[in-house]
């Protein structure tokens, strides 16, 4: 039976671009076996454990970042995350592109940043990475959406169960599904 969508998408013609995965398949196996054991088994107050295993994959990890041990990592030598910073339980850090967290940034639990995706108007369905920049002092509150080639600006606070499809500007308070700012940031 034919359908009427046989030339819209054709799975079988998608070809993964020669090094695309940044490294090896038994490197990128390698780090998926540490992460599903060494990693996310460790007990949750050992911070520097998971810290030391990132960089030995190539993250760039910086001063007394706390990640929780449910959190995944797709290619550790894509991720940059400053010092002070902390990432959330159940948060994925889909770093098929790119991706930059900056110093005293929260990335509160269940957040997904996503770094990559498909070319949807094109029959083979070729994939493509952009890289993701949370800038310093930022705060993504539960369960945010950050989608490929997306900023968002020192000082910014996402608003919990937001989908960031634009970059978002500096010390705003943004959110909703899409993102967008609403007022300023003020501090104390």
């Amino acid at each position: 039976m034919n359908s009427p969508y046989t030339n819209i998408q054709l799975l079988k013609s998608f070809n993964l671009p020669i090094g695309f995965r940044g490294r090896s398949a038994a490197i990128v196996q390698c780090w998926w076996l540490v992460q599903s054991t060494l990693f996310s088994c460790s007990p949750q107050f050992m911070f520097g454990w998971r810290r030391w295993l990132l960089r030995l994959f190539g993250a760039k990890i910086g001063k007394d970042v706390l990640l929780r041990p449910s959190v995944k990592v797709t290619y550790p030598w894509r991720l940059s995350i400053g010092d002070f910073a902390w990432i959330g339980d159940d948060v994925v850090l889909y770093s098929l592109g790119e991706i930059e967290i900056g110093a005293n940034t929260v990335v509160s639990q269940r957040s997904y940043l996503c770094a990559a995706g498909h070319d949807y108007s094109k029959v083979d369905f070729p994939i493509f990475s952009k890289k993701i920049s949370i800038g310093e002092q930022a705060w993504l509150a539960t369960d945010v959406f950050v989608a490929p080639g997306v900023s968002i600006g020192n000082g910014t606070v996402v608003g919990a169960r937001s989908s960031v499809f634009s970059d978002m500007p500096k010390q705003m308070i943004c959110y909703g599904s899409p993102c967008k700012p609403i007022k300023y940031r003020v501090t104390d």
